[in-house]
């Protein structure tokens, strides 16, 4: 999981440019979760800028939840992302959870969830 502010376009059905401001929720090799404040067509080709890089892909899912918009990117073929190529203002790293005692991980949740 991370937390960046990303530029997003995309065309819609009738072929107009648009583009929004989203918050990088999580990224991976393959693909990007973006929560965005309007909805984006399935299958529309998307264009993710960030201060050191772009990342091409199409829309997977789009789905409402309370605050906002959740939008599923699969990358393109060719483009992948990497902890050098962009590394996000947030980023959890997963291994470090993981080798927490699980003390301090049943802490942080009870914590989180409040």
């Amino acid at each position: 999981m991370c937390a960046d502010m990303v530029a997003v376009r995309w065309k819609d059905k009738s072929g107009w440019d648009h583009k929004a401001t989203a918050v990088l929720d999580d990224i991976s090799r393959s693909g990007a979760c973006l929560q965005t404040e309007e909805p984006l067509p399935v299958r529309a080709t998307v264009q993710i800028s960030c201060n050191k890089g772009r990342f091409e892909g199409s829309v997977a899912y789009c789905f409402f939840r309370e605050i906002g918009y959740y939008i599923g990117v699969k990358f393109a073929k060719g483009t992948k992302w990497s902890k050098q190529k962009y590394r996000p203002k947030y980023l959890l790293d997963e291994k470090l959870v993981a080798a927490a005692p699980s003390g301090r991980r049943r802490k942080a949740r009870s914590v989180a969830a409040r």
